[in-house]
């Protein structure tokens, strides 16, 4: 948890109070507006509760990583004007539930699975690429040099509306230390003429904003710890 700020959160609303601070100081540095980046709340491990709790708090747009697990809550908060976004791994043969239960997939990483997006759908779907862009073999994602040969492709799929790009910074002592990854998936966008930037989580968003996120993915930023076990 952030404990740079003189009081220490502990509810939802209070750790959101406190995200959008640094959000907004991260923007001062810069010259950019707190109202470009969007904050996607990943539910990865929290109940639906806390997620009504993130709604109540002005959270309009949430992630989850896995297919059952949004497939679980989005009931709960079936009557809430929320955008679904899917950040994580997609299997093929779970495109079609996918395409169900979120507005958006944030984490295309391979042609074959941006053509069955785009076979199963009924209307443009909107996509991000995502980009592995530090090589870890742990990790999915196009490398910087695919990304730049295949989006052009991807984009002329029928049913997809390629918005952007998309990556997962490698895990750092220190966030100033994955900057250069933020820097190099906005110049990737650059060259592809994509305006969204989806990279940052709860360890490294102010970086990520410094270097142009349009999205931070923030869990235990407002969430709290994850339950362990």
């Amino acid at each position: 948890m952030y404990t740079g700020d003189a009081v220490v959160a502990t509810g939802v609303a209070e750790r959101l109070a406190l995200v959008k601070e640094r959000i907004a100081r991260a923007c001062l540095r810069v010259g950019r507006s707190p109202q470009e980046v969007t904050i996607v709340a990943v539910g990865k491990g929290f109940p639906p509760e806390a997620l009504k709790e993130a709604w109540e708090a002005g959270i309009r747009h949430f992630g989850e990583n896995r297919v059952q697990e949004a497939e679980a809550k989005r009931p709960h908060l079936a009557s809430l004007p929320v955008v679904w976004h899917m950040v994580g791994h997609l299997q093929r043969n779970k495109v079609k539930k996918a395409l169900a239960l979120f507005h958006s997939i944030d984490s295309v990483d391979s042609f074959p699975l941006a053509q069955e997006i785009s076979r199963r759908a009924q209307s443009k779907v909107p996509v991000l690429l995502e980009v592995n862009v530090a090589g870890e073999p742990s990790k999915f994602g196009f490398s910087p040099q695919e990304v730049l040969e295949v989006a052009e492709r991807i984009a002329s799929l029928p049913n997809l509306d390629v918005q952007g790009l998309m990556t997962v910074a490698p895990m750092a002592q220190d966030s100033e230390e994955v900057r250069p990854v933020f820097r190099r998936l906005r110049e990737l966008a650059h060259a592809l003429g994509l305006r969204e930037l989806s990279m940052g989580m709860s360890d490294d968003f102010e970086v990520a904003i410094e270097e142009g996120a349009t999205m931070v993915r923030l869990g235990r930023a407002i969430f709290g710890p994850r339950k362990v076990g």
